[in-house]
């Protein structure tokens, strides 16, 4: 009778795809003869915490239902060296063998295991390279004084201001300016704010809009 395998696969955002991964381990588990019983999939980082496809593979593995995991990688599995060796604890107490495509690994054996343990530290301290580096160059850019992040919204609040006195919704005001509605209402409150008397109402740059909802965009 051939061991049962469950198949797990993760990507970083929603606009990737598992497809490639899950091909690729349905063709290792035909080499080795094994029966897919199921394939859980993710879309999260791999920072979060929360994974739902894991976290039904971990029940289904501590109710027996399959007895080898095929990975595309072993980054894949675990958010860090600490999570993916408690997880690797907890499937080999169960007896249930771990295996990675991309590294060709096995934790059949002793070697197999040692094997992964080195790749998953080596894995993370590429990753918090890669973060160091980051940071580095945001420091650096701050005190060069250059820009992080998107571009400031360039808005003329006077033209703003006085297409609104001409009647223009929110919503117009917002497609006629190339903003979001929340800008616009953000800058009609605080151009009030700096240039109204104060406990005087200023008409105006009342920013309720008083269009009917059909009519605003």
């Amino acid at each position: 009778m051939s061991k049962r395998a469950a198949i797990y696969a993760r990507t970083s955002t929603v606009d990737q795809h598992t497809q490639n991964q899950i091909y690729d381990l349905e063709q290792l588990a035909r080499q080795r003869g094994l029966g897919i019983t199921k394939v859980y999939e993710d879309q999260v980082s791999g920072t979060r915490a929360r994974r739902p496809g894991l976290d039904q593979l971990m029940t289904d593995a501590r109710q027996g239902r399959f007895d080898v995991l095929l990975v595309w990688a072993c980054d894949r599995l675990a958010r860090s060296v600490t999570h993916f060796l408690q997880v690797l604890d907890e499937l080999g107490h169960l007896q249930i063998e771990f295996v990675s495509f991309r590294e060709q690994i096995d934790t059949g054996g002793p070697l197999g295991r040692a094997i992964v343990v080195i790749i998953s530290a080596i894995a993370e301290l590429e990753r918090n390279l890669i973060v160091e580096r980051v940071k580095s160059g945001m420091r650096r850019a701050r005190l060069e004084g250059r820009h992080i992040g998107r571009p400031a919204v360039s808005l003329d609040r006077e033209a703003l201001q006085h297409d609104r006195a001409r009647g223009l919704s929110l919503g117009e005001l917002a497609e006629l300016h190339h903003v979001s509605k929340t800008t616009v209402i953000r800058a009609l409150k605080e151009t009030a704010a700096a240039t109204g008397p104060k406990g005087v109402p200023q008409p105006v740059l009342q920013v309720t809009d008083s269009t009917p909802p059909s009519s605003v965009n």
